[in-house]
Parts: C-alpha cells; structure tokens; sequence
C-alpha cells in the first residue's frame, strides 16, 4: 500500500505522521510506529485499504504484534485503520475479542466556503494561538476532561509527550494551536496543521476539545470559525479537512461553518488493557 493512494482523510492524518514518526509501506498495508509517543493509539497502527474479514484476525493481530508491539512494549493496544467507505459492516470475531469498529466522517471546507458565524457565543471570548511551552499545562487541564476511557496517568503522559511534538512541529511552521478564553479562562482548544509551509497547502484541525463545565455555550462553534478564518487568512491554506464521529454533536458544529461530508473511514481499535479498566 502506497501513502500517495491514500484519501484526504488518512492523508492529512498522515501529515503528523510524516513528521517524525516511522512510516513504512508493505504490500498489504502502510505500518505507522512513533517511538517517541508508543501509547499513542493512532500513531502506533497499520492502515489497510479494506476492511479485514473476519477470519483474517488472527493474521492481523500477528502482525500488528510483529510490526509494532515487538519493537515497543509500551504499545499494548491494537489499531488497525482501514482507507475505505463505511458500508455498515459489523466483524463479529473482532468485536468478540475486544475490538471497537470506529466510524469517522471526513468533513471538507474549501477557500472561500466559509459561513459567516452561525451564532455569537455566550461570554465574552477571546482567540488567539496558544505558546504551548508556557501554556502547555493550561492546555492539559481542558484536554484531561476529554479522556474518559482511559487511565488518567498515562493519558496525561501521552498528552506530555505528544505536546512535545506539536512544539517542533510549530517551530516547523506546520502546526499552531489556538485557545478561546471565556470569562478570562481557557475554555476550548483545538490544533491546526498544514501539509508543508506554503500558500495553497490543505490544512487539518487536531483535538477540537471544550472544558466539561463550558459546553453548550457556543464556544466551539467559535473556536472552529476562528481557526478556519486563520488559516485561510495567514496561512492561505487551501483546503480544510475534519474528522467527527457521526454520532457525537459536533458534527453538527463542524457542519454549521461550513464543512461539508466528503468521506468515511474506519478503524479497529482494542483499547491498552490498563485503559479498558478504565473505561
């Protein structure tokens, strides 16, 4: 499998991928490892271009464990992305042995798409880019409340870890982080990345998160107009790309600036056996 064969949706995942993590392309599928952040689910995985069949588990898990848990202990999950539309398939076996079949909707908000803001939100706001060496644990604070599922501890590592990440990849000039304050306090947060540092690069939103005590203020749908309004003004990006759970609320958020549906895609995920005790 080629990362050039890849849909928008997997390939602008792939920007942070392509980064500073190991990408590798098999035959069958591309083996995505990033020793520096082994808890972090999706970049610790294989994409296939179909969904497996049932009776193909037992091969993928040996080579999920050969390609990924082998080199790095530390990966103790199993996610398993599939590049194809969503056609309502269920996988039994997997599900039997601890698997959730995700389902993402690639969202899509072209130059010049963009609506004016659906609706003022309540409080008095203000955006601007976050400096994640000094800012950084502000940050946490409001992404510790999106982490139910997992264990607290070692989601909070993962968070330190992957914020070091972000950090080089700002210094890069592809990728900002923004925060939106409420009342004088951080209230929602989100990620913006770009392909490469040029006019006319797509553009892919990270960790659209609000605090638990300021949701349904309005704040994200503000957070997201903002962001996508930077990124067609300073970074002239051509093209913004989002993914959302087709069940969760904020699609409709995402919709309502002006995303459109372009895609579906999938994965299979076992959660780390500390974070299913967790959940």
């Amino acid at each position: 499998m080629r990362l050039a064969d890849l849909r928008p949706g997997w390939a602008t995942d792939f920007i942070l991928h392509r980064f500073d993590a190991e990408v590798t392309e098999r035959d069958d599928c591309l083996v995505v490892r990033t020793p520096a952040n082994p808890t972090y689910y999706w970049g610790n995985c294989l994409v296939l271009p179909r969904l497996p069949a049932d009776d193909e588990l037992a091969h993928w898990l040996a080579r999920f464990d050969a390609e990924i848990a082998q080199r790095q202990p530390a990966s103790r999950h199993v996610a398993i992305g599939i590049d194809d539309e969503f056609r309502g398939e269920r996988r039994p076996a997997w599900e039997a042995a601890g698997f959730a079949l995700k389902v993402n909707h690639m969202l899509a908000l072209p130059a010049g798409m963009q609506v004016p803001l659906p609706r003022a939100p309540r409080g008095a706001v203000a955006l601007r880019p976050l400096d994640l060496a000094t800012e950084g644990e502000a940050l946490i604070e409001v992404e510790m409340t999106d982490a139910e599922g997992f264990e607290p501890v070692g989601y909070r590592a993962f968070l330190l870890r992957q914020h070091a990440r972000c950090r080089a990849m700002q210094a890069a000039g592809l990728l900002q982080w923004f925060g939106l304050w409420c009342d004088g306090t951080l209230a929602a947060t989100c990620g913006l990345m770009r392909d490469r540092a040029a006019d006319g690069a797509s553009g892919r939103f990270q960790r659209v998160v609000t605090h638990a005590q300021w949701r349904r203020r309005g704040l994200a749908t503000s957070l997201v107009h903002g962001v996508c309004r930077w990124g067609f003004e300073q970074w002239r990006v051509s093209e913004l790309y989002m993914g959302a759970d087709p069940a969760d609320v904020a699609i409709g958020i995402y919709r309502s600036v002006g995303f459109r549906d372009l895609s579906t895609g999938m994965g299979l995920q076992r959660n780390a056996p500390e974070d299913r005790d967790a959940a």
